[in-house]
């Protein structure tokens, strides 16, 4: 008697503990389910299926974990006792079809949105994508914008429904470049340039980061992405142009040599009125060794 009011307590406590536990899960900002975009949405569902594909054989193990000792325990003489027991064709048929069903699910999911969900593949729109050259450097964000000769420091902004070809490199140690509600990282790696197209479906602001830890101030390696109505892009840009900063060296040498101040606090957001149109491709190749003719 005392075993099963014990057992009954103790379902309770899992029980109430389980739902404070999802209660404060959906109750907290889990960006990755709440996109902002197709490829974040696109990715919140693999990762929604992939849960559900592998709960069909998690939740019924835990479930049985706690229902077999309570069913078998020694202070039971009701339960079957089938000591020369030794096989079951359906047991052995559900342990062997059920996973290998599930892991053939997963193949094709992973194999078909290996396809879909490329970094590298454009996304398709009747308008064109624009280009936003990204330079990780410690620590903090470089935004350069080819097409309007403009740069920013720890803040980018583009045009709602209008894909963005980002173009990423590192001027230092690699990192990660991440905006979780639009979707998809990609590395950022000195002396090499590597591609990740988005478009956001919303305005509004975004949190961006650095998914990959690069030293002491990788922590205050953050950014704000704004997304706007064409007219509130356009009025950005001009915004940006009426700061007195250009980036050429010593511009550009000055970021270099600050570093050390982002190890306690963030790069405050710079404006750069013009940029040298070759800034992104120098940095690559003073990595890769194609300014000393290598």
């Amino acid at each position: 008697m005392n075993f099963k009011c014990n057992f009954k307590v103790a379902l309770a406590i899992v029980s109430i503990a389980t739902l404070v536990f999802f209660g404060w899960l959906f109750s907290t900002d889990m960006v990755l389910f709440d996109p902002k975009g197709p490829i974040g949405e696109a990715q919140e569902s693999l990762i929604i299926i992939s849960v559900i594909l592998m709960a069909i054989i998690i939740v019924p193990v835990l479930l049985m974990s706690v229902y077999f000792p309570y069913k078998y325990r020694h202070t039971n003489k009701e339960a079957e006792y089938k000591p020369n027991w030794e096989h079951s064709t359906k047991i052995e048929v559900v342990v062997w079809a059920v996973p290998c069903l599930i892991i053939l699910a997963l193949g094709w999911l992973t194999y078909k949105t290996s396809f879909s969900l490329d970094p590298r593949e454009e996304i398709v729109s009747d308008k064109d994508p624009m280009t936003i050259q990204v330079v990780a450097m410690n620590w903090k964000w470089l935004f350069i914008y080819p097409e309007h000769q403009i740069a920013t420091v720890n803040e980018v902004a583009f045009p709602v429904d209008q894909p963005v070809r980002f173009v990423v490199t590192s001027d230092t140690t690699m990192n990660s470049f991440f905006i979780p509600q639009l979707g998809s990282q990609v590395y950022a790696m000195a002396g090499m340039e590597n591609r990740l197209n988005l478009m956001a479906s919303e305005q509004g602001t975004y949190r961006g980061i650095s998914a990959n830890y690069s030293g002491f101030g990788f922590a205050n390696m953050r950014f704000q992405a704004h997304v706007k109505d064409d007219a509130g892009f356009d009025q950005w840009v001009e915004k940006v142009k009426t700061s007195e900063s250009k980036l050429n060296d010593d511009s550009y040498d000055w970021l270099t040599a600050n570093a050390k101040e982002q190890i306690k606090t963030p790069h405050p957001v710079t404006y750069f009125a013009s940029v040298d149109p070759l800034r992104f491709k120098d940095i690559i190749e003073k990595h890769s060794g194609a300014q000393n003719g290598l």
